[in-house]
């Protein structure tokens, strides 16, 4: 893979050139890949000692890659929604439907708004948002085709298969070799990998179908227990947590050392798959002449708890469900802006603002994300947020919740609990929040300033939900059940 970024003098004498002619500079492509479940330490470049990712690792050191990035609502439809309408999920949901998107925040997602500005716009792979009925998502581009999953391996018309992955590739290389020349465009490629095939729960292949491409890759490494494994933490958790759908997935995956070891391989190699996948894309941009005016960017929709807790799964405040990696690639940076690592809270919400940005669009007052796009060009901002609201408002009883993520301090309460249930952790003295403060009288000053700042943050987006029963959010598992049957770490 060779990536070519223009050198800082040529962008100069191109500017300088175009200006002459009274000509403006071409807004840059944007080319934005998008993962299913992946947390944020699953690249080579962010220290997994066993994945492989080359691609990516190459356009994060070419580029600029977030050590901070999250997700405001860590569920695949809901982080997809909240990306497409640069708003929260209490902002863009109906009150009485939740998690479906309001009319209102459907007319300004962020591809609308690039192609009024000119932009060619594809969108190939999952799509997932919950939309009023009568929302065509087809009709929002210039290109578009869900790719979905069950199966990932889809049968051809010539009698072979293909994976949904590679085919998501294969649609984004035929959108480049028919973009007209002189007008920008916007692709976004959705993977569904690395998400589990729920409906398959066969070890490996079967639950974490991966391209044949990255066959047999690492089935000769064995897979370190997960760091936060220790029964003990999961015994810790409150009862709905240990009953919740975090638990009951872990059965799925991890329950006995074999799965663990077949499923993480997969996992992984479901994740390399992808980074071929985008090398593929990357090779047909260089090949069409677009690499030296295209930003990519790469994150996913929400982290995974890959057995830490005795998890699996997201939706859940952890750190391990809200991080997420972010790696974006701007070939007009000049050489010693490359390579930064920004340490700086960057959000899946921010991500439309700073397309908008990119292409010199004013973005809607509805959006509430921030551009990242002067974090990028300099690496400094007088004022970033030290803290963001987070939350979770369907797979009720057992999984609403609504909380504030600061740089010292997380709170969280589960507010369908009866009483509601709070979490307080000092990342400072915990950084894996292992203890929670919450009932402790020494840190009742600190539960009150959190406390009120998750309220401010809640009511500046339309405030405290409808109750349970008026406002269609999705039961839980448990709930479905009446409550799940308590597991013991060992049971099958």
């Amino acid at each position: 893979m060779r990536l070519r970024p223009l050198a800082l003098p040529a962008i100069a004498a191109l500017g300088l050139a175009l200006s002459a002619a009274g000509a403006v500079p071409q807004p840059p492509n944007i080319v934005f890949f998008f993962a299913d479940d992946q947390r944020h330490d699953t690249l080579g470049v962010a220290g997994h000692p066993i994945v492989q990712t080359p691609t990516i690792d190459r356009l994060a050191q070419d580029g600029v890659r977030f050590s901070n990035a999250f997700v405001t609502t860590a569920v695949c439809w809901v982080s997809r929604s909240v990306v497409l309408t640069g708003q929260w999920a209490r902002s863009h949901a109906q009150r009485d439907a939740i998690p479906r998107v309001t009319p209102a925040a459907l007319g300004t997602i962020f591809p609308v708004q690039l192609r009024a500005a000119g932009y060619r716009t594809g969108h190939f792979g999952k799509w997932h948002m919950q939309s009023p009925p009568g929302f065509n998502p087809a009709a929002q581009f210039d290109r578009y085709e869900t790719i979905g999953r069950n199966p990932y391996l889809k049968p051809q018309a010539d009698g072979t298969t293909r994976h949904e992955t590679d085919l998501v590739a294969d649609r984004a290389i035929e959108f480049l070799q028919t973009q007209p020349k002189g007008q920008p465009f916007s692709l976004n490629l959705w993977f569904n990998a690395a998400h589990a095939e729920d409906n398959d729960r066969r070890p490996g292949v079967g639950h974490y179908p991966w391209p044949p491409s990255v066959d047999g890759l690492y089935e000769d490494r064995t897979i370190a227990p997960p760091r936060l494994s220790d029964p003990a933490i999961y015994d810790r958790h409150p009862d709905f947590l240990k009953q919740s759908i975090n638990r009951e997935r872990f059965f799925w995956s991890y329950d006995t050392p074999e799965k663990y070891q077949t499923n993480v391989r997969a996992y992984l190699r479901m994740i390399s798959g992808i980074d071929r996948a985008i090398g593929r894309v990357v090779a047909a941009l260089e090949r069409a002449g677009l690499a030296d005016n295209t930003i990519i960017v790469y994150s996913a929709d929400n982290g995974y708890y890959l057995g830490d807790r005795g998890f699996q799964g997201k939706w859940s405040h952890f750190e391990e469900a809200l991080r997420v990696p972010l790696v974006i690639y701007d070939p007009r940076l000049p050489k010693a802006q490359r390579g930064r690592v920004l340490d700086q809270m960057a959000l899946n919400v921010d991500l439309p603002a700073t397309f908008l940005d990119w292409a010199g669009v004013k973005p809607p007052t509805s959006y509430e994300g921030r551009s990242l796009a002067p974090l990028i060009q300099s690496g400094a901002s007088a004022e970033w947020r030290r803290h963001f609201f987070c939350e979770h408002l369907d797979l009720a009883p057992t999984l609403t919740w609504e909380g504030v993520r600061g740089e010292r301090y997380v709170y969280a309460r589960y507010f369908d609990q009866t009483p509601v249930y709070e979490f307080l952790h000092d990342l400072q003295r915990d950084p894996d929040e292992l203890v929670n403060l919450a009932p402790d009288p020494a840190h009742a000053a600190t539960l009150r300033q959190m406390r009120a700042l998750c309220d401010a943050e809640m009511n500046a987006r339309g405030g405290a939900l409808l109750p349970l029963d008026q406002r269609g959010a999705k039961k839980s598992p448990a709930a479905k059940k009446g409550g799940a049957k308590k597991s013991t770490p060992t049971a099958k």
